[in-house]
């Protein structure tokens, strides 16, 4: 008997035989299906509003889709359609049609998360069923389901969810069009894969090689009508992700929202640059160094093992990596057409692509992004077992199975290991499992049959134990703010390396968890402008604005750095009216108050009326508005000021004669490295100074001369620097709980 499963092989110039139909499933096989999904319901609904808004900047661009259409076509965060989100608006559709339906809320947001989770589950059972039949399928569908990102991912408003959806039914389209080599399917997974890239641009487009190479290589037609097939697949993507586009770009700037995390407003340059070859090669304004790596782990061979990344989906990768080796060898020698190996080139390329890609991309990358390789982990280890099964009297496959088994033994156990003393139990568990699977195949041969079937039960519950584990603590754990973890909360990162400060200023990565100062939301609600208050960067406003449901200006984008509104803009739209307030201090670290969240840089006299300590209400320039990002260098400082150094680092014009490097502006003559403006000679080290007096994190990690920051700085806050400067001189600020707001509509006289 042949040990692989083939396409029947057909003549290369004769016509697409008919669509072969699935094998028929036993008895057990649905009822089976029917009990998983239903279980993943559980898991993915159990308690699903304990995160509330979840991610607060993608929930308020729901929120704003809920409200007006314009802000629904083009996924604006606010519904006065100021300006987008960091990405296309597919996945907020689907989440703001519900809200339209059942009314925004929590649940009407993530429970067609949810319920994507569940569709993928049962794509990822079909796709695998339909050649390996229903025991691979379920396997690969458990495996999905339990993985510890996927459980993450699919209880959370992030767009992973959707994008992990498209393409895992992408995935399903491809296997059917290798089947029979029919055109249709091939048209039906590139527009799949072109609504993938209106959820998350070219994240969508890492499993174009695996997609191409499989239909290539294993589609039972002529060359030529292959090569047209993949063509037609590529115009339909085009057309599915580009309709949107080209009417963005087509529409005036001055008509639609303004494209968040752009330099120039242009979609395009957000795809492919910040999006796209930024992440992968840096540049763009993804080169964040020591942020990056707390949050993504230090590109290289090592990034899905380190502590930041592998609870997410390193669980199985070993095992999948392995498989897809095994999976070459027994199918070596067969046919083109060969079923397996159009399988392994299917999974196996969509994983080495991407995992690659992740491994050693140089700009930003957040460990929950890894649920793109769940599904191709979970086909790999259905796909590679089955195919070991089928060849159990073989001493090879049985050492192969042993080795795997081994391996992820000790992965698991190594990343259990990490969690501290979380449920110990479960890798005594996973070793006893090991320990019976690697004794069952050591006894095991055609003549002890229980033996294998012991030896491969054991090797499933090796794989799916510290995982299910990890999957149960992540959905039993609230899940807020815009970088979230999987896993129980005893493995969260939750220290920044030395060095790993933030961002220039004082800065700490934006969040979107925070909550909004209550008094400042009340104020707020009894607006009627066009946008209630403007403040710095999206998810401050996004804070603000879910809380008083009125339209918030996000100045300076996401980051703060998108270059709008310009001055003259502002100081138009304040000269009509459209915007009451101006909030600069409270929940956002890029914000130099100290209101509840404000990152380091917020010392003494933080959050003060309009200026640094001493200055009056509508000083010149040279008083750091509040609101300010704290470690800006300002403007006005006095000839022949000495630079001190700011809390995270940034130097300041303006220190005093003899003021030691380290002090604050105004700092007196002698004061110690780090003093807060107006300290005492012997003063204690300021906010954003390491403990023991030791140097200001850099969150650079050292690539920049503090020459460099304060011209980075300087670039990226210009936008931040000029209107907080403007609003300081022309109105008068107020203390409103804790944050600092000025009433737009109450000029100083």
């Amino acid at each position: 008997m042949s040990s692989t499963t083939e396409i029947p092989p057909v003549v290369e110039s004769a016509p697409a035989p008919a669509e072969p139909a699935a094998p028929a499933n036993p008895a057990w096989a649905r009822p089976a299906l029917f009990l998983l999904l239903a279980l993943t319901a559980v898991l993915y609904l159990w308690d699903l509003g304990k995160s509330g808004p979840g991610n607060n900047f993608y929930a308020a661009a729901v929120q704003a889709g809920t409200e007006d259409w314009k802000a629904f076509f083009y996924g604006s965060l606010d519904p006065s359609n100021f300006i987008t989100v960091d990405k296309p608006p597919a996945a907020l559709w689907v989440m703001e049609l519900s809200g339209r339906i059942f009314g925004f809320n929590a649940w009407s947001m993530l429970v067609p998360q949810a319920l994507m989770g569940v569709a993928a589950v049962a794509l990822m059972y079909a796709a695998v069923r339909r050649w390996f039949g229903p025991a691979a399928g379920l396997l690969a569908a458990a495996v999905l389901a339990l993985t510890p990102a996927a459980v993450l991912m699919f209880r959370f408003n992030n767009p992973d969810a959707l994008l992990t959806l498209l393409l895992t039914a992408a995935a399903y389209t491809i296997v059917r069009a290798v089947e029979a080599g029919r055109v249709r399917w091939m048209v039906a997974t590139g527009a799949l894969v072109g609504l993938a890239f209106l959820t998350k641009t070219l994240g969508a487009f890492t499993v174009l090689p695996a997609f191409v190479g499989l239909y290539l290589l294993a589609a039972p037609v002529s060359l030529g009508r292959r090569i047209l097939h993949v063509l037609a697949g590529g115009l339909a993507m085009v057309v599915s992700a580009g309709w949107w586009v080209a009417i963005v770009e087509s529409v005036s700037p001055d008509s639609r929202p303004y494209i968040g995390t752009s330099t120039d407003n242009s979609f395009l340059s957000l795809a492919f640059g910040f999006n796209g070859i930024g992440r992968v090669f840096g540049g763009d304004d993804n080169d964040l160094g020591a942020i990056n790596a707390f949050f993504g782990g230090q590109p290289g061979v090592g990034r899905m093992f380190s502590s930041v990344v592998a609870a997410n989906v390193t669980w199985l990768l070993p095992a999948a990596l392995l498989l897809i080796v095994s999976g070459f060898v027994l199918s070596r020698g067969a046919p083109r057409t060969d079923r397996t190996r159009a399988a392994i080139v299917l999974w196996g390329g969509w994983l080495v692509v991407t995992a690659g890609i992740f491994s050693f991309m140089q700009g930003i990358f957040h460990p929950y992004y890894t649920i793109a390789i769940a599904p191709p982990i979970a086909a790999l280890v259905a796909v590679g077992g089955q195919q070991l099964w089928r060849h159990r009297t073989s001493s090879a496959a049985r050492l192969t199975l042993a080795v795997i088994v081994a391996v992820t033994c000790i992965v698991n156990v190594v990343i259990l290991e990490r969690a501290n003393l979380w449920h110990p139990e479960v890798r005594v568990l996973v070793i006893a499992a090991a320990l019976l699977a690697l004794v069952a195949l050591a006894q095991g041969s055609a003549r002890e049959p229980r033996a294998l079937h012991g030896a491969f039960a054991a090797a499933i519950a090796v794989a799916l134990l510290a995982p299910a584990a990890y999957g149960l603590a992540t959905a039993g754990r609230p899940h807020i703010g815009a970088v979230p973890t999987a896993g129980p909360a005893a493995a969260e990162n939750t220290a920044l390396p030395a060095g790993a400060g933030g961002l220039p200023g004082g800065a700490q990565a934006p969040g979107g968890g925070s909550a909004a100062n209550p008094e400042v939301v009340a104020l707020l609600r009894q607006t009627s402008n066009k946008w209630a208050a403007a403040t710095f960067t999206s998810p401050n406003a996004a804070t603000l604005q879910l809380a008083s449901d009125r339209p918030i200006m996000a100045i300076g984008g996401f980051t703060g750095w998108d270059p709008t509104p310009s001055l003259e803009h502002f100081q138009m739209c304040v000269q009509a009216g459209e915007i009451r307030y101006f909030v600069g201090s409270g929940f956002g670290g890029l914000m130099g108050g100290g209101g509840p969240g404000a990152g380091p840089g917020a010392g003494p006299g933080a959050g003060q009326p309009g200026a640094q300590p001493g200055a009056q209400p509508g000083a010149q320039p040279g008083a750091q508005p509040s609101g300010m990002p704290s470690g800006v260098a300002q403007p006005g400082a006095q000839p022949g000021a000495q630079p001190g150094v700011g809390p995270s680092g940034v130097a300041q014009p303006g220190a005093q004669p003899g003021a030691q490097p380290g002090a604050q502006p105004g700092a007196q003559p002698g004061a110690q490295p780090g003093a807060q403006p107006g300290a005492q000679p012997g003063a204690q080290p300021g906010a954003g100074q390491q403990p023991g007096g030791a140097a200001p994190m850099d969150p650079f990690g050292g690539t920049k001369t503090p020459e460099q920051i304060v011209a980075w700085v300087q670039e990226h806050y210009a936008i931040i620097i000029a209107i907080s400067t403007w609003v300081a001189q022309h109105y008068a600020p107020m203390m409103v709980g804790t944050d600092v707001i000025f009433d737009l509509s109450k000029p100083i006289a």
